[in-house]
């Protein structure tokens, strides 16, 4: 089991940058693969990045490629984002959340076990 608690959001102008961590509990953070997803008020919660268990591979959704980069440290048991030239378009709620699955970027809620609670990113115009 995996208990994750997300930490870095705030409130920052447009063009600034900011860098989200996602700490995790248990020995096992490097066997599953890691994802940031964020939710704005009245739409889904869909997926921004993911990391794969070792941290070679990555996949972004298109509105952040270049901007964003994913990464984690297996032997802290930490996730990051770093996000840079933000836009008020990224404004919401990002959680971390991780799978057991070996997909890198799936969407379905349902494949990721473990949430979370979410950190608020406000970007002003």
């Amino acid at each position: 089991q995996v208990q994750l608690v997300e930490s870095g959001g705030g409130l920052v102008q447009a063009g600034a940058s900011l860098r989200l961590s996602c700490a995790a509990s248990g020995r096992t953070f490097s066997t599953y693969v890691m994802a940031w997803f964020r939710q704005t008020p009245g739409l889904d919660r869909d997926i921004v990045t993911a990391i794969s268990r070792g941290g070679q591979a990555a996949y972004y959704t298109d509105s952040v490629k270049g901007r964003f980069t994913i990464s984690r440290d297996n032997a802290k048991n930490m996730l990051y984002l770093q996000m840079n030239m933000l836009k008020p378009e990224d404004t919401a709620v990002y959680y971390c959340a991780a799978t057991s699955g070996t997909a890198i970027g799936s969407r379905r809620i349902s494949d990721y076990a473990y949430w979370g609670q979410g950190t608020q990113v406000t970007v002003s115009s």
